[in-house]
C-alpha cells in the first residue's frame, strides 16, 4: 500500500507562487512514477505534471509548461509541485497520484493508470 498526503494549497493572487508537497509512505519512493493532476469545477481531471521512475523524466501539460516544476526528494519520500506565475485558470483541486506499473521512463497521462491517490489540496488564484 502507498499513502499520499498533499499539502501546500491555498489562496494566492495572480502572478504569485505556491509549492505543493506530496508525502508518500508504504513503499520505496523510487519504485513508482508520480504525478500531479488537477480538477476544476465542471471540468475533467487532467494531468498537470508528472515525473518518471528513477531517471529524471518529466512531463508538463501545455497550460502549465514553463511555470510549474515537478521534483522529488527521495530522502523525504516527497514529491513537490512548484507553481509560479499563477493564473486564475490554475484554480483547481490538485491531487497527487502514484503509478506503480509504468515503464521506467514512461509518464502516463490518463488518471485511470494511477494506482494511489492523495486527498487533494485546493489551489485558488485570485485576479
Amino acid at each position: 500500500q502507498v499513502q499520499l498526503v498533499e499539502s501546500g494549497g491555498g489562496l494566492v493572487q495572480a502572478g504569485g507562487s505556491l509549492r505543493l508537497s506530496c508525502a508518500a509512505s508504504g513503499r520505496t519512493f523510487s519504485n513508482y512514477a508520480m504525478a500531479w493532476f488537477r480538477q476544476a469545477p465542471g471540468k475533467e481531471r487532467e494531468l498537470a505534471a508528472g515525473i518518471s521512475r528513477s531517471g529524471g523524466w518529466t512531463y508538463y501539460a501545455d497550460p502549465v509548461k514553463g511555470r510549474f516544476t515537478i521534483s522529488r526528494d527521495s530522502a523525504k519520500n516527497t514529491v513537490y509541485l512548484q507553481m509560479n506565475s499563477l493564473k486564475p485558470e490554475d484554480t483547481a483541486v490538485y491531487y497527487c497520484a502514484a503509478d506503480l506499473n509504468s515503464p521506467w521512463t514512461t509518464i502516463m497521462v490518463a488518471a485511470r493508470e494511477y494506482d494511489y491517490w492523495g486527498q487533494g489540496t485546493q489551489v485558488t488564484v485570485s485576479s
